[in-house]
């Protein structure tokens, strides 16, 4: 475990004693790639937050508040069987026009991406993946900019020659996806992907959990149809049962987003279920505990 882990680990321990107990029973599946991937890309996290003024200790701050809000909003789903938000517009004005809560919020689920398992594990997924689909990609888009992380790999991945864009409705989202990738082949826009024309296509997109965060999935599913070129791939990510401020559409079992992908015309190359937590099959449908779905696409 790396220095920078154990002191955020230390910090959560001594604000939420409960949640860093269940964090680090995480680190027992955590392998040697694991490490070689946190290393570098922590280090480039802290010269981020130092190029910004701030710390580790805001980067903690951040991560516990999004958590806060994560467990507000659990109470509720178990409550009522449903996320708290329904509209798309709601969100909007409560969560991604408000740049103080799309920062800790952005923060947050950047320090998850090294201590939750199911968000590592999705992520090598996408790594260990991507090389096959380079021979193929003459140009590449990302949908939800987010912390910038898949597109940091991705850069690595594909040809130098290959162009980027990766697009975001808040600027807040797009500014941390540009900070930590300062690559001029990168296009960053603020714009929603129902703008795009029918001339704009790509040959690789990559649309890491923005499914949950729509009214209509199956609309923007059948957008990215049109979008793909021949032969081209979708890769996706979205949740089940996984209740957030920003999350509108519920999916109760993979299996509903697997009905989904192929109602929307594509058809699945690979796909992998990471659940939040060591449970059975049984224990995950009893008591509702999120899992998160990936797949490699082609249209039909």
């Amino acid at each position: 475990m790396t220095s920078e882990i154990e002191y955020i680990l230390s910090k959560i321990e001594t604000d939420s004693p409960i949640h860093a107990k269940k964090l680090k029973k995480n680190f027992a599946f955590f392998d040697e790639p694991y490490y070689d991937f946190t290393t570098p890309f922590l280090k480039k996290y802290l010269a981020l937050l130092a190029s910004e003024n701030k710390t580790l200790d805001f980067a903690v701050a951040c991560y516990l508040n999004m958590i806060a809000d994560m467990n507000s909003e659990t109470v509720a789903f178990f409550r009522t069987g449903k996320y708290s938000s329904t509209t798309f517009s709601e969100v909007n004005e409560r969560v991604y026009a408000n740049p103080e809560i799309m920062e800790y919020y952005m923060h947050g689920l950047l320090l998850s991406q090294f201590l939750w398992k199911h968000h590592y594990d999705s992520f090598r997924f996408f790594y260990e993946n991507l090389p096959k689909y380079v021979d193929n990609t003459q140009n590449y888009l990302e949908i939800g900019a987010g912390h910038g992380l898949y597109l940091n790999k991705a850069l690595s991945v594909f040809d130098e020659k290959t162009p980027f864009t990766v697009v975001d409705i808040s600027q807040t989202s797009i500014d941390l996806a540009r900070k930590f990738n300062t690559n001029n082949k990168v296009a960053f826009v603020v714009k929603d992907i129902f703008d795009f024309g029918d001339s704009d296509t790509f040959d690789f997109i990559c649309m890491g959990e923005v499914l949950e965060h729509v009214e209509e999935p199956l609309k923007l599913l059948q957008k990215l149809r049109k979008m793909l070129t021949s032969g081209g791939t979708l890769f996706l990510t979205t949740p089940t049962n996984a209740p957030a401020i920003d999350h509108l559409y519920l999916f109760n079992n993979v299996q509903e987003i697997r009905d989904l992908i192929t109602e929307a015309g594509f058809s699945i190359e690979s796909e992998m279920e990471f659940p939040s937590e060591q449970a059975s099959p049984e224990k995950i449908e009893k008591y509702k505990i999120a899992v998160l779905y990936g797949a490699f696409l082609k249209v039909k």
